[in-house]
């Protein structure tokens, strides 16, 4: 159950009195709402709400107030060390925190109605997350160097990951080449001393992927499309760019469906 709390709500007084086994009790009319405060009490008993009756006298008695109706209250008897027993009409109602209060937030447990206690954590570093609805669990701290990440198949849904170093895989050839869709964010070398050609085909890229390609040898590298695609850069010929001189290179982007952009060391 949930606890409820208000720094506004206003005492009043009972309407009837109560034997020790009664489960309601009904306060002076048009009070109920005032001693609330502003709370709503949700249906299904699931929220509770702590009042006094008789504080501050020998008859104090600490109950919960489950669900009202109008003026009258669902109660829970006997609270926080208290006994239930007879109040008589005119008995003050008054919402108060109780030590059941205090050590519910000091050693809470995980349940779906109380605080997280601080017990579930054991080092420096360690997460609570959640393992489903109003359940959570320990995550360890991962090791050094570690991120965290998204894993379904977790128990609670996250896992401290390695990353892994992004090495640039490099593809070399030496004749005339047609990219292939593996070879997204590669390096493709030319050595050649011939004039050879990168040819850019459609319908294997989408926008975003790139490729990069140098020429390390001695001939001219050109960049071609496939008579389909569209290739733009800032070559002598905008539509048909080639590696300016050795060692120049240059990365080919996807611009959208079958359209390319060149940029780089390109004449």
């Amino acid at each position: 159950m949930t606890r409820q709390y208000s720094s506004i709500s206003v005492e009043t007084t009972l309407a009837n009195t109560i034997a020790s086994g009664a489960t309601t009790m009904t306060v002076a009319s048009g009070t109920a709402a005032s001693l609330l405060g502003g709370v709503t009490l949700a249906a299904g008993n699931v929220d509770i709400f702590t009042v006094a009756i008789d504080p501050d006298t020998a008859n104090e008695e600490i109950v919960f107030i489950t669900a009202n109706s109008s003026n009258d209250f669902t109660i829970v008897r006997g609270q926080a060390g208290s006994t239930a027993i007879s109040h008589a009409s005119g008995a003050t109602v008054r919402h108060v925190l109780t030590s059941s209060d205090l050590i519910y937030f000091r050693n809470g447990v995980i349940t779906a109605d109380a605080a997280i206690s601080k017990t579930i954590v054991d080092a420096k570093g360690d997460l609570i997350a959640a393992t489903g609805a109003d359940a959570v669990a320990r995550v360890a701290l991962g090791s050094n160097g570690q991120v965290l990440t998204a894993d379904s198949t977790q128990s609670a849904g996250v896992k401290w990951s390695t990353l892994t170093p992004f090495d640039l895989t490099i593809n070399a050839k030496t004749t005339n080449y047609t990219f292939v869709s593996s070879d997204i964010n590669k390096l493709i070398t030319m050595s050649s001393s011939s004039t050879t050609t990168f040819t850019v085909p459609n319908g294997i890229f989408s926008a975003g992927q790139q490729i990069n390609v140098q020429g390390i040898g001695t001939g001219t590298v050109q960049i071609r499309n496939d008579g389909t695609t569209v290739l733009t850069s800032t070559g002598a010929t905008s539509t048909a760019p080639n590696l300016r001189a050795q060692y120049s290179a240059a990365t080919i982007i996807c611009t959208s469906s079958n359209n390319f952009t060149v940029i780089g060391d390109i004449a």
